[in-house]
């Protein structure tokens, strides 16, 4: 489980990166809800906290790429491969992240530690 960041800090639109490996993205949409999905696109070596947030899913800010943030399925290519969806909680205050154990789907050329 990781610490992403006291709840109060993440104001509702903003996101934040965790440097894990791979990076993951929490995001706390207008709406109030909390999504956590990996960070790089699947597509290109492109950071998702970087993207643009509407409703319930994110545009990768390289190539216009969509990823919905609830399942992490792409909603608009040019990538093909979903991102993988975390499970958050807020706990006494804290925004915390519980990280899937699935495989993650990375951009060609790019492993889970960034070197290829």
């Amino acid at each position: 489980m990781h610490k992403a960041c006291p709840l109060s800090e993440l104001a509702p639109g903003e996101a934040l990166r965790l440097n894990t490996a791979p990076p993951i993205a929490v995001f706390h949409t207008e709406e109030g809800e909390l999504f956590a999905i990996d960070d790089t696109c699947t597509h290109q070596d492109a950071s998702l906290t970087d993207g643009w947030v509407e409703g319930c899913e994110v545009e990768c800010p390289l190539h216009a790429s969509k990823f919905n943030l609830r399942t992490g399925k792409v909603d608009a290519p040019p990538a093909k491969l979903p991102v993988r969806t975390h499970e958050v909680t807020v706990v006494d205050g804290d925004i915390m992240v519980i990280e899937s154990e699935e495989e993650p789907n990375l951009p060609p050329g790019l492993t889970v530690n960034g070197h290829v």
